[in-house]
């Protein structure tokens, strides 16, 4: 068995083994450590949970999204209920401040906008909103606003990522100009370069995250 065809099976596997995804609904090419998902999906919740299953995946360096949504007739919602349900949904979320993010839908696609002080603020709206009903898709342009102070970004990133047994001083590099950081170096595995971004998103002052982590 190839390669490519291994890394096929093996997210088929994953798939399968994940019992909040049709796997039956799903397919699954593979090339050179790229997987591409076709076919339909029920929700949009089941699609990013396909998408996190496949990146997990021992081998997987990229994952193309080329299946769609397809809402059964009785999950069908107009834009203005699944406007309303998002606006209720962050309200009740404690760790959005309240009036920092707006919300647009058209045909069942959910953008975000506005400005929070901290990624995982950001984070939270999205995922807040991921999981309702009639929901087909999801743009989250939430800003995150620049701290004043990001002279020691970098560092403050490398040092929070020495302090995990994922990495060390040879395998990640970080640079930072004001709050954009530049991640780059080798990994063994989607997770850690997954981890190695959410290590520098957690950093004060950070406004954008550039990774170019290879996966070795």
């Amino acid at each position: 068995m190839s390669q490519d065809n291994h890394l096929q099976q093996a997210v088929l596997a994953e798939l399968g083994w994940e019992p909040s995804v049709t796997a039956a609904h799903i397919g699954v090419t593979a090339n050179a450590g790229v997987v591409t998902l076709t076919g339909q999906v029920e929700s949009f919740s089941e699609k990013h949970v396909a998408v996190v299953a496949a990146g997990r995946v021992r081998g997987v360096k990229a994952v193309a999204e080329e299946f769609e949504v397809r809402l059964p007739f009785d999950r069908k919602r107009g834009d203005d209920d699944i406007a309303a349900a998002a606006v209720e949904r962050l309200v009740w979320n404690t760790s959005i401040p309240r009036d920092s993010v707006a919300v647009k839908v058209e045909k069942g696609w959910l953008t975000l906008t506005g400005k929070t002080d901290w990624y995982f603020q950001k984070d939270a709206a999205g995922q807040d909103v991921r999981h309702l009903l009639g929901a087909i898709g999801l743009s989250n342009q939430i800003m995150v606003r620049p701290k004043v102070n990001t002279s020691n970004l970098s560092d403050d990133i490398t040092h929070a990522l020495h302090r995990s047994w994922f990495f060390d001083e040879n395998n990640v590099r970080v640079s930072a100009e004001g709050g954009h950081v530049h991640l780059t170096g080798t990994v063994h595995s989607p997770h850690n370069r997954q981890t190695a971004a959410g290590t520098a998103w957690a950093a004060p002052g950070v406004t954008a995250v550039e990774n170019d982590i290879a996966i070795a």
